[in-house]
C-alpha cells in the first residue's frame, strides 16, 4: 500500500517536471533559430522572459508543444538549420516572403509529422531532389511558388500520397511535367503555371484526379488537345489552361462538369464551335477569348444564371447575340469584340444586371446601342467602335457616374452628345470619331476627362473659352469638323495637353499667345485659315516633336526659335511665309516641310524651294539692269540737252549775223569804254578803209590817248 502511494506521488511529481523541461527545451530551440538567422528585427520579441507560446509566430498545442511556425516577411536571409525538426510536434511551417538562399532544404525530411510546408517567395535555387518523397508521409500541402527551381519536376513527387495542395508555379522549371503527379489521388489543388516547361501535352493521367478542384496551368507550354476524359474530373471547379499552344476543339464533356465555376482557355489555338449543351450551371466566368472559335454563341449560355463574366473576343464567331444573355441577372462583364457577329444588340442589356463592362467593337452589329446600359448606374465602360450602329447615344449614359470610357468611333451614330455625359465625374476617355455627331463643344467637362476624340463628325461653332477648365485633358483630336472662329488663348492654358489636332476645320484669325503648353508633343492645325505670323514661343515648347501648320495663311518669317526644336515631323508648306528658313532645318529630313511658300528661300537646293544664293544673284541682276536703264535714260537726256544746246547756239549765231540784231559785248578784261562808245565811232569820219568783207574804222578811247582799229562785218543776203 505504501509502495503504491510512493509510486503515485512520483508520477505526480515527475510529469509536470518533464512538461516544464520540454517547454524550456523548445524555447531554447526557437531562440537558437533566431540566433542562426542573425537576430532579425522581426523576431526581437523572442526573449527568454516571455513564453514562446505567446509569440505571434508560434502555435502551440493545448499541452504547450510547438506545432506551428509562421514567419512571413520576416527578413530571414539565412539557411534553415536542422534543429528546426527538433520540435517534435511541428506540423505547420510557413516561411514565405523571405530571402532564404539555399537549395531545397532537405532538413525537413526529419520533421516526421509535417503536414504543411510553405517556402514560397524566397530565393531557393537548383533542382528539386529526387528523394523528395522522403518528406513526411503526412504532408498535405507543399507550396514552393516564386522561387528559382529549375530543370525537371522529379517523378518521385508522385510518392507524396497525402498531398492535397501542390504549388510549383512561377519558377524556372524547364524540363517536363511528370505523369506521376496523376498518382496523387488526394490532390485537390495543382498549380504549375508560369514555368518554361518543355512543350508537351496535358498529362493524360491528370484526368484521374477525381478530387482535384483547382487546376492551374497557364503559360506552361502546353500543346496538343485538351484530353477528352477531362469530363471525368467531376470535382473540378477552377480550370485555367490559358496562354498555351493548345489546339483542337473544346471537349463536350467539359461543359457537363456541374461544379465548374471558372474556365480560362484564352490565348490558345482552339478551334471549332462552343459546345451547345451546357450543364455547368454554376459557372461564374467563361473566358474563351483569343482563339479560333467559329459558329454561333450557344443559346444555352443564357441559362447560366450565375454567370458574371463572358469573354469571347478575338475569335471568328458569327450570328447574333442570344437575347437570353442580356437577361442574365448577375452579368457584369460582356466582351465579344473582334468577331463576325451581326444583327441588332439585344435591347435588354443592362436592364437585369449591374452591367459594368460592355465591349462589342469590331463586329457587324447594326441598329442602336441598348438604351439601358447604365440604368443601374454601374457601367464603367462601353466600347462599340467599328460597327454599323445608328441612332443616338443611350440616354442612360447622361447619368452614369461610374463611367470611365466611352469608345464608339467608326459607326453611323448621330445626334448631340448629352451634357451629362460630357460632365460625367469619372469619365476619362470619350472617343466618338468618324460618326455623324453634331453640336458644339461644351464650356465644362468632367474633372478626369483626359482623352477626347471627335474627328470626322459635324461639330461646329467656336472653341469655347471655357476649355481652359478642361484641366485633365492630355489628348484632343477634332480633325475634319466645322469648328470656326479664332483659336482662343484659353486653349493654350492646359498644362497637361500632349496632343492637339484641329486640322481640317474652319478656324481663322491669328495664332494665340501661348500660356502653358509645356507638355505638348504634337500640334496639328493644318488646313484651316489661320493667318498672321508664327509665334516665336512655339520654339520654346520643350517637348514638341511634331508640328503641322500647313495649308493656312500664315505670313512673315519663320521664327528663328523654331530652330531650337528637334521635331520628328515638321510641315509649314502651303502658306505665305517668307525669308530664310532656320539653319537647323537645312537638311533632307525636311525636304517637304516648306513647299509652296513663294517668299521662302534656303541655302540647300534639295529642299525644293528657292535658293537664297540665286535670289541674291537675281537681285544683283535686277540692280544692274536698273542702273543700265537709268544710264540709258541719262544718256538720252544728255543727248537731247546737247542737241538743244547746239540748236540754241545756232540760233545765237543767226541772231548775231542779223542786221537788226543787237550787239552783245563780252569783256575779258577791265575796259574803260562801253558798247555805246563803239557804236558811236562807227561813222564815215572814222573810216580808214574797206575790204571784201567789210569796212575798217578807228575808235578813240575815252582817255583820248589811244586808238583801236575796228572791222565791221556786213552779212550779205545770201
Amino acid at each position: 500500500m505504501g509502495c503504491k502511494f510512493l509510486f503515485c506521488f512520483f508520477l505526480l511529481f515527475i510529469f509536470p517536471f518533464n512538461g516544464t523541461t520540454q517547454a524550456v527545451d523548445e524555447q531554447a530551440i526557437l531562440l537558437g533559430l533566431k540566433l542562426h538567422w542573425s537576430n532579425p528585427p522581426s523576431l526581437s520579441h523572442w526573449t527568454p522572459s516571455t513564453s514562446h507560446c505567446t509569440w505571434p509566430e508560434i502555435t502551440c498545442s493545448a499541452g504547450g508543444a510547438v506545432t506551428g511556425i509562421r514567419i512571413v516577411n520576416g527578413t530571414i536571409n539565412e539557411t534553415i538549420p536542422s534543429s528546426i525538426c527538433d520540435l517534435a510536434n511541428l506540423s505547420y511551417v510557413d516561411l514565405s516572403w523571405n530571402s532564404i538562399p539555399e537549395t531545397f532544404p532537405t532538413v525537413f525530411y526529419n520533421c516526421s509529422v509535417l503536414e504543411h510546408l510553405n517556402l514560397s517567395y524566397n530565393s531557393l535555387i537548383g533542382v528539386l531532389p529526387g528523394d523528395i518523397n522522403r518528406l513526411s508521409s503526412r504532408l498535405e500541402s507543399l507550396i514552393l511558388t516564386f522561387n528559382k527551381f529549375s530543370e525537371d519536376i522529379p517523378p518521385e513527387i508522385g510518392g507524396l500520397s497525402s498531398l492535397k495542395s501542390l504549388y510549383l508555379d512561377s519558377n524556372l522549371f524547364n524540363g517536363s511535367v511528370p505523369e506521376e503527379i496523376g498518382n496523387l489521388f488526394n490532390l485537390e489543388e495543382l498549380v504549375l503555371s508560369y514555368n518554361p516547361f518543355l512543350h508537351q501535352p496535358i498529362p493524360q493521367r491528370f484526368t484521374q484526379l477525381k478530387k482535384l478542384r483547382n487546376l492551374w496551368m497557364p503559360q506552361a507550354n502546353l500543346v496538343g488537345q485538351i484530353p477528352v476524359d477531362i469530363g471525368n474530373m467531376s470535382a473540378l471547379e477552377f480550370l485555367d489552361f490559358s496562354s498555351n499552344g493548345l489546339n483542337g476543339s473544346i471537349p463536350r464533356g467539359l461543359f457537363l462538369l456541374k461544379n465548374l465555376t471558372y474556365i480560362f482557355l484564352h490565348n490558345n489555338k482552339i478551334s471549332g464551335s462552343i459546345p451547345g449543351r451546357i450543364e455547368s450551371l454554376n459557372l461564374r466566368v467563361l473566358d474563351l477569348s483569343n482563339n479560333s472559335l467559329t459558329g454561333e454563341i450557344p443559346d444555352e449560355t443564357g441559362n447560366i444564371t450565375t454567370l458574371t463574366g463572358l469573354a469571347l473576343m478575338f475569335n471568328q464567331l458569327s450570328g447574333q447575340v442570344p437575347v437570353s444573355i442580356s437577361r442574365l441577372p448577375r452579368l457584369i462583364d460582356f466582351r465579344v469584340f473582334s468577331n463576325n457577329l451581326s444583327g441588332e444588340l439585344p435591347p435588354e442589356f443592362g436592364l437585369h444586371s449591374k452591367l459594368e463592362t460592355f465591349e462589342v467593337s469590331s463586329n457587324h452589329f447594326s441598329g442602336e446601342l441598348p438604351q439601358n446600359l447604365c440604368i443601374n448606374k454601374a457601367l464603367v465602360g462601353v466600347t462599340a467602335f467599328e460597327n454599323h450602329l445608328t441612332g443616338e447615344l443611350p440616354s442612360s449614359l447622361s447619368d452614369c457616374n461610374n463611367l470611365i470610357i466611352v469608345r464608339v468611333n467608326d459607326n453611323l451614330l448621330s445626334g448631340i452628345i448629352p451634357d451629362g455625359l460630357w460632365r460625367s465625374p469619372n469619365l476619362e476617355h470619350l472617343m466618338l470619331g468618324n460618326n455623324l455627331f453634331s453640336g458644339q463643344l461644351p464650356e465644362a467637362v468632367g474633372p478626369k476627362l483626359s482623352r477626347v476624340e471627335l474627328m470626322g463628325n459635324q461639330f461646329s461653332g467656336p472653341i469655347p473659352v471655357g476649355i481652359s477648365s478642361w484641366g485633365s485633358l492630355t489628348f484632343f483630336r477634332a480633325t475634319n469638323n466645322s469648328l470656326s472662329g479664332e483659336i482662343p488663348q484659353a486653349l493654350t492654358v492646359l498644362p497637361l495637353l500632349t496632343d492637339l489636332l484641329l486640322d481640317m476645320n474652319q478656324l481663322s484669325g491669328p495664332f494665340p499667345t501661348i500660356v502653358s503648353w509645356r507638355s505638348l508633343t504634337t500640334l496639328n492645325l493644318s488646313s484651316n485659315r489661320i493667318s498672321g505670323t508664327i509665334p516665336p514661343s512655339l520654339g520654346q515648347l520643350p517637348n514638341l516633336v511634331a508640328l503641322d501648320l500647313s495649308n493656312n495663311e500664315l505670313s512673315g518669317q519663320i521664327p528663328p526659335s523654331l530652330g531650337d526644336l528637334t521635331p520628328s515631323y515638321l510641315n509649314l508648306s502651303h502658306n505665305l511665309l517668307s525669308g530664310l528658313i532656320p539653319a537647323q532645318f537645312e537638311n533632307a529630313a525636311f525636304d517637304a516641310s516648306f513647299l509652296s511658300n513663294p517668299g521662302l528661300c534656303s541655302n540647300t537646293p534639295s529642299l525644293g524651294i528657292n535658293s537664297c544664293t540665286v535670289e541674291n544673284g537675281r537681285s544683283r541682276g535686277r540692280s544692274s539692269r536698273f542702273i543700265q536703264i537709268i544710264s540709258s535714260i541719262a544718256a538720252v537726256v544728255f543727248f537731247l540737252a546737247l542737241l538743244y544746246a547746239i540748236f540754241v547756239f545756232r540760233r545765237y549765231r543767226m541772231a548775231v549775223h542779223s542786221p537788226d540784231s543787237d550787239w552783245k559785248l563780252t569783256s575779258f578784261q577791265r575796259l574803260n569804254f562801253t558798247e555805246s562808245n563803239i557804236l558811236l565811232s562807227l561813222t564815215d569820219d572814222n573810216l580808214i578803209g574797206r575790204g571784201g568783207s567789210g569796212a575798217f574804222t578807228v575808235f578813240h578811247c575815252t582817255d583820248q590817248m589811244s586808238m583801236l582799229p575796228l572791222r565791221r562785218f556786213v552779212a550779205t543776203q545770201s
